[in-house]
């Protein structure tokens, strides 16, 4: 399963049985967290960088690493500290006093997976030179440009409860990021079976896929469907976090200072995607986007003064909004032995919860999902808006 014959495509059901094994292979290492490994493939697929946020224990590290290894290809780990300099991750000039010339000696960063552990421990010159790494995949030393290898992604990890040698990752930084993920310690029951499974010899994962399967699969995930109506759902839900009045959430007007930029809207659209691609579908649901909109979402906000100080979380806001912004209503062809029938729809409308204001230490229900009507078939519906 680590390759695809050459030549031959792959369909949707085989694309995602693959990535269901890959996943499957991580969960074999790391117990818990099931959310946080969904969302490692999600960017993986969407070709976008993730930041994992957690106490310290809570296996970052480990999974990432646990990924790389499921995945294939090259894995390198910076460990960020507060001395670290540019030349220590992209690269720099060196001299050959045996040919009296300077040589360029790539850095770490030339690999297909970099886990920049603890990068809010960086300083200001470091946290410049990873943004042409991550935006533009590239890096320039001595006037010359490298490009990094394909699949590229960066994985960082931060600890959000010290405060000594840490740099606050700045709002150009955090929105390169695809993803933003928060990991919470384990449950009673994950926290036996971590006892149980890591205190003897751990499980080892296999490798499932490889450099060139990896590109098939993201190049997949860029060609699922997105409907008309889909996409306009998308750029409203990231419109309604600039403009709070104009889709009646005054309440929200005082709470954002700065809103989702256009990266949001991009982010969303391939994040869905590969939520798509991930449960085997060609065609993305307006459940897919709110299933992804947290952790895509609530980290490009930039919160007012007043909002910290009534400890109101970007991810309320992002709960408040995907209950406000109605979603389109998947509309699904009745069938009857199996076959699609032309007559009669049957659709199945997404529930629109009455909008509140936004609680105060207490988050918010997760957005409903969109249920496949029974009977329905894939592919056999539209959208109403």
């Amino acid at each position: 399963m680590s390759s695809s014959p050459e030549g031959q495509s792959l369909s949707i059901k085989k694309a995602a049985e693959i990535v269901g094994e890959a996943i499957s292979q991580v969960q074999r290492v790391i117990v818990g967290q099931q959310h946080m490994v969904e969302q490692l493939m999600v960017g993986l697929l969407a070709k976008g960088h993730i930041l994992l946020e957690g106490v310290p224990g809570t296996a970052k590290t480990l999974a990432v690493r646990t990924f790389s290894t499921v995945v294939g290809g090259s894995f390198a780990r910076v460990q960020f500290t507060p001395d670290l300099v540019p030349s220590d991750i992209v690269g720099t000039r060196v001299y050959q006093a045996s040919k009296e010339t300077f040589d360029i000696e790539l850095g770490p960063v030339f690999t297909n997976f970099v886990l920049a552990d603890e990068i809010n421990r960086a300083p200001a010159k470091v946290q410049s030179a990873m943004l042409e790494l991550m935006a533009e995949k590239q890096v320039s030393i001595a006037g010359q440009t490298y490009p990094m290898a394909k699949p590229f992604i960066v994985i960082a990890t931060q600890n959000p409860v010290e405060s000594e040698g840490v740099y606050p990752l700045p709002e150009a930084q955090r929105d390169r990021f695809l993803l933003k993920v928060d990991v919470p310690y384990p449950q009673g029951n994950e926290e036996f079976e971590i006892l149980r499974r890591m205190s003897v010899t751990p499980p080892t994962p296999s490798a499932v896929l490889n450099p060139e399967l990896t590109v098939q699969l993201q190049d997949m995930t860029s060609n699922i469907f997105v409907h008309n109506l889909v996409a306009e759902y998308i750029v409203r839900l990231v419109l309604a976090t600039r403009n709070p009045l104009e889709f009646d959430l005054p309440d929200l007007a005082k709470i954002i200072q700065i809103g989702n930029s256009s990266r949001a809207t991009l982010g969303l659209t391939a994040a869905s995607r590969a939520v798509a691609l991930i449960n085997g579908r060609d065609y993305v649901l307006p459940s897919d986007v709110q299933a992804i909109a947290r952790d895509v979402m609530a980290h490009r906000l930039v919160l007012s003064f007043d909002a910290i100080a009534d400890n109101i979380s970007p991810l309320q806001v992002v709960d408040r909004i995907l209950a406000k912004v109605p979603a389109p209503t998947p509309v699904w062809n009745k069938t009857q032995g199996g076959a699609p029938q032309k007559g009669p729809q049957q659709q199945a409308r997404v529930p629109r919860p009455q909008a509140a204001p936004v609680p105060v230490n207490q988050p918010l229900p997760a957005p409903p999902r969109t249920p496949m009507p029974p009977g329905a078939q894939p592919g056999q519906g539209q959208f109403r808006s």
